[in-house]
């Protein structure tokens, strides 16, 4: 399955303990939707990556992917030592300019 490069790149940077490399994905005003907060700005995309590997190990493999006009719905499969592992998460990626200009991870 072909997914946009910034997709890629952010699911393999995720299934990695590097912050900066996952923060690096995301434009500079970026907002993170996940477990039902928001972060907003590349800094604070950084640090929620940051603060979820230290509360959890696990690996996001992607199963399935959803193209619309404005918007791409990634479905992952993951596992790892959370409650409810293993999940499939639908991922939804707003893009703008070769980055990553809003998520939401449900």
């Amino acid at each position: 399955m072909q997914l946009p490069q910034v997709i890629a790149d952010y699911f393999a940077a995720a299934n990695t303990d590097d912050a900066d490399r996952v923060a690096a994905c995301f434009a500079d005003d970026a907002v993170v939707r996940d477990e039902g907060r928001d972060v907003c700005g590349r800094s604070a995309v950084r640090d929620w990556a940051q603060e979820t590997r230290r509360k959890y190990r696990y690996h996001a493999e992607v199963r399935t992917a959803e193209a619309a006009a404005d918007h791409t719905i990634i479905t992952a499969y993951l596992t790892g030592d959370f409650p409810g592992s293993p999940i499939d998460l639908r991922y939804r990626f707003k893009l703008a300019g070769g980055k990553i200009a809003a998520l939401e991870i449900g």
